[in-house]
């Protein structure tokens, strides 16, 4: 059976993952994503109403022309996780496709939401449920098959989808940290890993998430994050002004620990930007997460100002906002406190903790400098960086090798300067650039069998 792979966006940036992989005259599609800097770079855009061109164009959303070249049949779309750089394109280009878009429960509706809000485009196609560990017919051959193993990221209900045809498995490798010990959710599945590498044909091809790929160790598990937020948060329980944290708004894992230790600390947890009331509020509608207890969300600018106004007439010292604007994004609500837009004041001596990383990207670092700077100059007191990655680190990667053993692999996830110390380390295990090791760009088609 031919096996071909398109690589069509995340292989020359971090963001607008995209990627084809044809198996005989069926073709599964994973992952739609948005380069969201490439939309902040701009003023007021709105990419609800915008034309899919005029997004490939900005390099917004990945050119999938290149599909019309692919001999076969589109048959699924499948989002591994509901990160904006994996979904935030189905709406502009999931209609071209007669294919239902296929995910696990979590990211389907995070999906369903994203269509909701589009303004251009009919997205029509079917909205089906599997859960991580279940598996799928693809096409009429009875051949290939589609296959969810768990995985641990800083989202929930993150999978790994595995492609199993008669010349071996395809597993599509992005996003994970092998987190043995996650705060939601079940660990990620090694066992299913190492037994899918050793089963019939073995893996055909490993396509690989590279951002940490250069750190050397391991990536710790989110139950550490969750020790580090606690030490951070208990040290100013005697502080009686405004404590404010700050993370990914799709880190429902996180945001569940910070409600958490809000509470033991004496504050009432209050959740604040639109992108926070549509991920948490999510989570605990598919039961999830529950915060229990009354746990305010808000997300539209009236609501928030009417929440700001009582945490001010009330005191601050009884509250933690958990606000959306770790990156510095212009419109969340933290940038919007640092400039004195909301009827939040900060205070000299406040504390501003950011639970969360700066992704590596000029746009993102300009942005979080800026709103640093803003912070400080009302006196906040920042603590940074309580958090650990969502991606897999040195160690990892050797584990994932040493589980799937995969005859070919191909880097993704990242720039070219970003991917070559994963080439390093594959060069290392006995894969050679070029041979087995396959460094392809956006656009590009890979024919790893004729």
């Amino acid at each position: 059976m031919e096996i071909e792979i398109a690589t069509l966006g995340g292989y020359e940036e971090v963001g607008r993952q995209m990627t084809a992989v044809r198996a005989g005259e069926d073709i599964v599609i994973f992952d739609m994503g948005l380069n969201l800097s490439k939309v902040l770079i701009h003023d007021n855009v709105e990419t609800e109403s915008m034309h899919s061109l005029d997004l490939i164009d900005m390099g917004a959303i990945p050119d999938d022309r290149v599909m019309s070249e692919l001999e076969g049949d589109v048959q699924a779309i499948v989002p591994t996780h509901g990160h904006l750089d994996h979904i935030a394109g189905i709406p502009k280009l999931a209609h071209r496709y007669d294919a239902p878009i296929v995910s696990a429960p979590y990211t389907i509706e995070l999906v369903r939401q994203q269509i909701e809000d589009e303004g251009k485009f009919q997205v029509d196609n079917d909205l089906v449920k599997m859960k991580p560990g279940a598996s799928m017919a693809i096409g009429d051959s009875e051949q290939v098959e589609l296959e969810f193993v768990n995985v641990t990221h800083s989202i929930i209900d993150a999978i790994n989808p595995v492609l199993h045809t008669p010349e071996g498995a395809v597993v599509y490798g992005l996003d994970k940290r092998l987190d043995h010990d996650p705060v939601i959710g079940d660990p990620i599945d090694m066992e299913r890993f190492r037994e899918i590498g050793r089963q019939d044909e073995g893996v055909l091809a490993y396509i690989e998430d590279c951002t940490n790929a250069g750190r050397k160790g391991r990536t710790p598990s989110e139950s550490y994050a969750k020790k580090h937020v606690e030490d951070t948060l208990k040290s100013m329980e005697d502080y009686s002004g405004g404590i404010v944290a700050t993370t990914f708004s799709s880190h429902i894992a996180r945001v569940k620990t910070l409600v958490e230790y809000a509470r033991e600390i004496g504050r009432q947890p209050v959740l604040l930007g639109r992108s926070m009331e549509k991920y948490s509020g999510t989570a605990e509608r598919l039961d999830f997460v529950d915060f229990q207890g009354d746990v305010g969300m808000y997300g539209h600018r009236k609501s928030v100002d009417r929440a700001f106004k009582r945490i001010m007439k009330e005191g601050k010292g009884n509250f933690l906002p958990i606000v959306t604007g770790h990156q510095g994004e212009p419109r969340a609500m933290l940038t919007r406190m640092g400039r004195g837009e909301t009827p939040y004041e900060i205070d000299d001596g406040d504390k501003i903790v950011f639970s969360a990383s700066v992704i590596p990207e000029p746009t993102n670092e300009g942005q979080r400098y800026q709103s640093e700077q803003l912070l400080r100059m009302q006196g906040a007191r920042l603590y940074d960086d309580i958090h650990v990655s969502g991606h897999l680190r040195e160690e990892g990667h050797y584990e994932m090798l040493q589980a799937l053993q995969p005859q070919h692999l191909i880097p993704g996830h990242q720039t070219l300067e970003g991917r070559s110390p994963y080439v390093d380390l594959a060069t290392s295990q006995g894969y050679k650039l070029g041979r087995d090791v396959h460094v392809t760009q956006n656009g590009s088609t890979i024919q790893l069998v004729e």
